[in-house]
């Protein structure tokens, strides 16, 4: 279904603020991202990892492993070359504020999905308004929640309405997990459509399309020859892409040449053996990715729903936490210094990223046990406090059963908590977090666009992906705020008083950050791990 065809406005190019350096291993090959079309044509390539997909549907999945195949086959309005954080137009020709509430979108004509149907801006609303109506817990809408109309005057013009103009955001957010752009013909306008029917419908546009998917065990890929966007023609014609359940497996097969590529996630003894290694190159890229503890406002100790709910008691249960962890000891002794110690809910490196947790908690970075055993008896807790805390053992790597055991070594030291640590693969884990099934529990998070609002507006806005409960109406002014605030000082501040905030509050316990990992064969070239967060099989090469 399509609109009525008019003349296209000429408007210009937006792009984002670059505040990454690029890790590259060899050169890329292809066309170098000027938006050619056509297939590549050296020789296939596997790529290994142990992250798990579920599914990838955009509306259904806000997860690095699903969204490692929606990169690689969905298209965006707006994307980045490799080698920067920049956005720029994907599919479209141009995209700008033709009004302070309107952010028009202009794309390119003759576009066309892999099955042959139409790419229109009629996709294009659809894309986004079912993302909004779906409204998965476990999906990316949260960041769409500035948009109040979507309207299409013709067939390849999109105007974006949004409830707070000038959104410093809006245009990372067109190339985040939220912004795929899908057939309207094949997904469902309310409802996640399965894998197998979007495989069916080869309802591609990007680099690749589908041609086998055994899920989360093998997904082939083959080169879309009809792809238009900023990325270019594809180096390689086909890619498979095999899942391990266990890392070692991993190590092994890109050490023996098995696989050519290794990505996400080895442990950290794996990663330090394989530097010494003569056959392999290991690439690390800027680090974006940060790891913390959640707590569900309901069901945790004294929480909402639980039979003695104490607000207070609550807050000094998370207080207590939060001055036991000793992140420098969890660094070293678990990840060998690849991730460091984090005390801040926007990591080192984004502007307005503070040290916030370090001053409230714990003394001079470290933990405090009489801090955590006066915030306690101050809010009358008695302890041992028993505390339910689940971690995930398949999606951030083996190593995460040594990081929540040593959680759990270091809460239960002073004698003030009983820890029962519990694990669930993800495919369930994903799913049941979201039920108020887990008081507490470990989460990672890769970040969607190079900005602090996304380290923000996800996790602590209201209706938040965490599905936490957590809810301060001071903070959801103060995120909408930061994201319409053109003064980059003035925006600054607002970051930095939103972390004051939250850091009060404690609906989450951010501990570690740590650094994009690949490791490639000597003859692959074209590995680019940059400040996109987006690891794209398009300029991975063989010789």
């Amino acid at each position: 279904m399509t609109s009525a065809s008019k003349k296209k406005r000429a408007l210009a190019a937006v792009a984002g603020s670059a505040v990454f350096a690029l890790a590259l291993a060899g050169c890329a090959a292809g066309d170098g991202g000027t938006g050619g079309t056509g297939g590549g044509s050296g020789e296939s390539l596997i790529v290994g990892t142990t992250d798990k997909v579920t599914f990838i549907d955009p509306a259904g999945s806000y997860d690095n492993g699903s969204f490692a195949i929606m990169n690689q086959v969905f298209p965006f309005l707006l994307n980045s070359k490799l080698g920067t954080s920049d956005v720029e137009p994907d599919i479209a020709v141009s995209a700008e504020y033709t009004s302070d509430n309107e952010y028009t979108v202009v794309l390119k004509d003759g576009l066309k999905f892999a099955n042959g149907n139409d790419l229109t801006s009629s996709d294009v609303k659809f894309s986004f308004e079912r993302q909004l109506t779906i409204a998965d817990q476990n999906g990316p809408s949260v960041l769409l929640g500035n948009i109040d109309s979507i309207d299409t005057p013709d067939d390849t013009t999109v105007v974006f309405t949004l409830k707070n103009g000038n959104d410093q955001t809006f245009a990372q957010i067109l190339s985040s997990p939220a912004g795929p752009i899908v057939d309207e013909d094949v997904f469902s306008a309310d409802a996640i459509t399965s894998d197998a029917d979007i495989v069916a419908g080869n309802a591609f546009a990007g680099q690749y399309v589908i041609t086998s998917y055994d899920f989360n065990n093998l997904v082939s890929f083959e080169a879309n020859p009809d792809y238009q966007g900023v990325l270019g023609a594809a180096a390689t014609s086909n890619i498979d892409l095999k899942y391990y359940t266990d890392a070692s497996n991993l190590k092994l097969d890109v050490q023996e040449g098995n696989i050519d590529v290794a990505h996400r996630s080895l442990s950290a003894t794996d990663v330090a053996d394989l530097e010494g290694n003569d056959a392999v190159n290991v690439i690390v890229g800027p680090g974006g990715e940060i790891r913390y503890i959640v707590f569900n406002f309901d069901t945790q100790p004294f929480g909402a729903t639980t039979a003695e709910a104490d607000p207070a008691k609550a807050l000094a249960v998370r207080a207590a936490v939060a001055d036991l962890l000793d992140r420098q000891q969890i660094s070293e002794q678990v990840y060998k210094g690849t991730y460091l110690p984090l005390y801040s809910y926007v990591p080192a490196g984004l502007t307005g990223a503070t040290e916030v947790l370090k001053d409230l908690y714990g003394k001079d970075g470290g933990p405090d046990a009489d801090a955590a055993a006066k915030v306690l008896a101050d809010a009358g807790v008695a302890t041992p406090v028993s505390l339910n805390l689940q971690y995930n053992p398949d999606h951030y790597g083996e190593s995460s059963g040594d990081e929540y055991a040593l959680v759990k070594s270091q809460l239960e030291a002073t004698g003030l908590f009983t820890v029962n640590l519990q694990s669930t693969e993800w495919v369930t884990y994903a799913k049941d977090r979201t039920k108020d099934l887990y008081p507490a529990y470990q989460l990672g998070w890769f970040p969607d666009y190079s900005d602090a609002d996304n380290y923000l507006t996800p996790f602590f806005s209201t209706d938040n992906f965490l599905g936490n409960h957590y809810d301060n109406p001071e903070v959801n002014q103060l995120i909408q705020d930061q994201a319409v605030e053109g003064d980059a000082n003035k925006r600054q501040a607002l970051i930095e008083e939103i972390q004051a905030k939250v850091a009060a509050d404690l609906s989450t316990v951010p501990f570690l950050q740590g650094s994009q990992i690949a490791v490639t064969g000597k003859d692959v070239t074209g590995a680019v791990l940059d400040g996109s967060f987006k690891f794209r099989y398009g300029s991975l090469a063989k010789g």
